[in-house]
């Protein structure tokens, strides 16, 4: 198992229960292949550098977990897809 980040930025023009919503799918999906959720960031509204499906807001999100490598593609796969999800990461932490 390696350490993961991802970061997740969530359209702003939702409501509450929808980005709550996001989120709660993004956990369900590391936890559905595998992965085991660690710390969850939240850093709030951020205005983007540019202005991505017509918003130039978001909602930051980063969550730490630890998957295998195999469960990684299947996450991504699945995050392409997730509706209200402006842009997404996912990166593999160092072991420092």
């Amino acid at each position: 198992m390696n350490k993961y980040e991802l970061a997740v930025v969530v359209n702003a023009q939702i409501d509450d229960e929808a980005r709550s919503a996001v989120v709660e799918n993004c956990k369900e999906l590391i936890t559905r292949f595998g992965g085991t959720l660690g710390e969850i960031e939240e850093w709030g509204k951020k205005k983007l550098a540019y202005e991505i499906q017509k918003t130039d807001e978001g909602f930051y999100y980063f969550l730490k977990f630890d998957a295998s490598g195999e469960a990684i593609a299947e996450i991504e796969s699945r995050m392409r897809i997730m509706d209200n999800v402006l842009r997404y990461l996912c990166v593999k932490q160092d072991e420092a």
